[in-house]
């Protein structure tokens, strides 16, 4: 549907995200009567609501948009995908333009200026020949440069918008390209198309099929290109490889680019690939390394990490004397550590770096808790930072601790809005750092963090090396185990307060590939045979344990997201009608396909760190609800929802709802760095292909009081006796141990220098 209007007024704007609501008028009678304000103007134009992205804001210029009519809980609105500005023509038309504030540098009396001296050439001359501007009385050249930004930056936008209309990219995509190319994007794009590959979101096949439809040759070096940098992200993203050795890369691209070959056509050979890989890696577009292929900032992630994690291991603090700190942290807290335990406390003083692993029960909580009040003792004075990746993780943190003010990884760093971390920031001013959930960081996450530790600061990490990796790219956790030149201590053992626990045995069982279980209260298996039997059990059980223990305290996990019933897609939208049916006076939201109503369990699925938090009374207490944080809607007004993060309050505008998801029911991995009372989990040899060991191993660990397995006994023995399959590209242990090597072949060096010195 297409439709030319003007702006009226603006009903919403979000500035962070630029969704809008607006009103807007237009002479055209295709606008559906429903659609249409009830309301009559002296202008005789229709008003009509629209959604969109960026729309501009002023009424001086008319917008050809294309979309659809969507009906929704507030009636009918456009929702606008492409849209271009058509610009004025008349003088008037061209004044009211340019100061409407759309173009930046540019307000009333500039824009008078402009018109009385360029007439109806103004736009002309803005476009092609902006340095006129400078023959205006007080446009400097400073304000020039001001004005030429601003249009540039318009001008982009615009014929981004037109350029891509055939890729269905809307305006927030469009942004997004802007910003990744700048603006230079559409001149970049015209070049070549397969630019786009480059931009997260834009798969080749997608950009390839539109290029080839228009006429794009086969064997165009652009294109050839975009396939290689295609495979080599897509592995990143898809597998958490940082690197691709070159032959796999090749036959990898190879495959994609012959796929979509006429009749007749010549395939793209192994020579011709081979050619542009090397153009690439002379032209800095990938960096080899001794045959492994690298995005150039994935490659400086991995070596800057590498290289700071060898300084820290080489340069040890001034030895403490631990014994009288430790009796008197014992007396205290009241524990009594075993060896191992009392050999990762002392490691944490006695190296910069060091890491604690264990599973379930095993006292990684109480070495916590025994470095922090150790620390306490012979450091007054100095700081104590907690983190982990999640807000979830980082909280339970406290709890443990006693340090109110963990943080995420995020918050702690200062990465807020900035993710691609590129600018400068401080190094962190504390003493004692401790990562918790150290498994889930990913190389990126690793590289900020590494790169802002201060020298003389103590790292300690803690995690289950047994979970699943890092959702991002890399394997940061278990390459720094396994380098062999971190000091790890490995708790093992289960204590007393976890003995009566069959879920911390039988963690260690399926770790171990013993598919022997213990069964009982806290441990048990419900047979179902079929996957709809499955949703149906646990559609049965989820409903009993919720009436039990309440919803806050039961989670169901399971592997796939979108396929079968036992998926937690469809368990989430079954249970719902289960436990939290629609009801007359109860009220629901609607934005899009989702649907929330009055005390749904909700999730949220991405960081957003400027979302204020409230206590019961209403008091602002902080800021940000993080990816994975689950919550229940208390309250739903005309324009705001109320979700309960467990005592933490937090008011969402109706367009951050599209940040939220239904959560009686969500993946293995999306639970990672989370706990539960009782966890449900669908055992199903339609499952196969992501069943294994490390997934299983995660599920169960989730859990602190029980864990009800559904399905097929053979899915469970698969998933048991099934290690995960391939491993991740990376070389972060090996080139860190490379460096440690150099750092102490120079150590050696320089005293034997000042033997022969002395």
């Amino acid at each position: 549907m297409r439709i030319v209007a003007a702006y009226d007024k603006t009903v919403f704007f979000n500035p962070a995200s630029k969704y809008m609501v607006v009103q807007m008028k237009t002479a055209d009678i295709m606008v559906p009567p429903d659609a249409r304000s009830p309301y009559r103007f002296r202008d005789h134009l229709i008003r009509f609501s629209v959604v969109g992205y960026d729309l501009p804001q002023s009424d001086s210029v008319k917008l050809d948009m294309e979309g659809q009519w969507i009906r929704g809980k507030y009636g009918f609105q456009f929702q606008v995908e492409r849209w271009k500005e058509i610009s004025p023509t008349t003088v008037e038309g061209i004044r009211n333009y340019l100061a409407s504030g759309l173009l930046k540098g540019i307000g009333g009396a500039t824009a008078d200026a402009i018109v009385q001296r360029f007439g109806p050439s103004s736009l002309e001359v803005l476009e092609n020949e902006p340095d006129r501007l400078l023959e205006i009385r007080g446009i400097t050249a400073d304000k020039l440069e001001e004005i030429k930004s601003g249009y540039a930056e318009s001008h982009a936008m615009r014929e981004l918008m037109t350029m891509l209309g055939p890729f269905q990219v809307t305006p927030n995509t469009a942004m997004k390209i802007y910003e990744y190319f700048g603006v230079e994007a559409a001149d970049l794009l015209r070049e070549s198309l397969y630019r786009l590959c480059e931009v997260p979101g834009f798969g080749f096949k997608r950009v390839d099929a539109i290029v080839r439809k228009s006429g794009g040759s086969l064997h165009d070096p652009v294109r050839v290109r975009g396939a290689l940098f295609y495979t080599l992200e897509k592995a990143r993203i898809e597998n958490g490889h940082l690197f691709l050795d070159a032959s796999q890369m090749l036959k990898h691209a190879l495959k994609l680019l012959n796929e979509s070959m006429e009749p007749g056509e010549i395939p793209v050979d192994q020579e011709h690939a081979e050619r542009e890989l090397e153009a690439m890696i002379i032209s800095n577009v990938v960096v080899s390394n001794e045959g492994n292929v690298y995005l150039p900032q994935v490659f400086r992630q991995e070596d800057e990490t590498a290289y700071k994690i060898a300084q820290m291991v080489t340069e040890n603090p001034k030895p403490v004397d631990l014994r009288p700190v430790m009796e008197a942290v014992k007396g205290k807290l009241g524990i009594t550590l075993s060896p191992r335990q009392v050999e990762g406390v002392e490691m944490a003083f006695r190296y910069n770096l060091s890491i604690i692993t264990g599973g379930p029960g095993t006292g990684k909580s109480t070495i916590l808790r025994a470095v922090v009040e150790a620390y306490r003792l012979l450091f007054p004075d100095k700081t104590i930072s907690l983190a982990a990746p999640t807000g979830k993780a980082s909280r339970r943190m406290a709890e443990t601790t006693g340090v109110e003010d963990a943080q995420t990884l995020h918050s702690l760093l200062g990465l807020h809005g900035d993710s691609d971390g590129r600018k400068k920031r401080q190094p962190l001013d504390t003493g004692l750092l401790i990562v918790d959930e150290a498994s889930m960081v990913d190389m990126w996450l690793a590289h900020q963090l590494f790169s802002r530790v201060a020298h003389g600061t103590r790292v300690l990490l803690v995690g289950d090396a047994d979970q699943l990796e890092s959702v991002g790219a890399g394997n940061v956790f278990h390459e720094l185990i396994g380098s062999g030149i971190v000091p790890v201590t490995v708790l093992d053992r289960i204590f007393r307060q976890a003995q009566d626990s069959r879920i911390a045995y039988n963690a260690k069982f399926i770790n171990e590939g013993n598919s022997e279980l213990l069964y009982g209260a806290d441990f048990s298996f419900v047979p179902a045979a079929t996957q709809e039997e499955t949703a149906e059990t646990i559609r049965r059980l989820y409903c009993d344990e919720a009436a039990k223990v309440g919803i806050e305290k039961l989670q169901i996990l399971s592997p796939f997201r979108t396929d079968g019933e036992a998926s937690s897609n469809n368990l989430n939208a079954a249970i719902r009608e289960d436990i939290n049916p629609e009801a007359e006076g109860k009220p629901d939201v609607i934005y899009g396909s989702k649907i929330f109503r009055l005390r749904d369990r909700v999730i949220q699925i991405k960081n957003n760190y400027n979302m204020i938090i409230y206590d019961r009374q209403g008091n602002q207490i902080g800021k940000g609800v993080f990816n994975g944080d689950v919550g229940t809607v208390r309250e739903i007004r005309s324009d705001t929802v109320i979700i309960n993060f467990d005592g933490r309050y937090a008011k969402y505008p109706l367009e951050a709802l599209e940040e939220l998801e239904l959560s009686y029911a969500m993946t293995i991995h999306k639970a990672m760095g989370s706990e539960y009372d009782t966890v449900i989990i669908p055992m199903l040899a339609a499952h196969r292909i992501l069943l294994n060991r490390n997934l299983l191993y995660t599920a169960v660990t989730r859990a602190k009081g029980r864990v009800i397995l559904v399905g097929q006994k053979k899915a469970l023995y698969m998933a048991i006796s099934k290690t995960r399959k391939g491993k991740r590209n990376t070389l972060l242990g090996e080139r860190a141990r490379l460096y440690r090597q150099e750092f102490t072949r120079r150590a050696f060096s320089a005293n034997e220098t000042l033997k022969r010195a002395g």
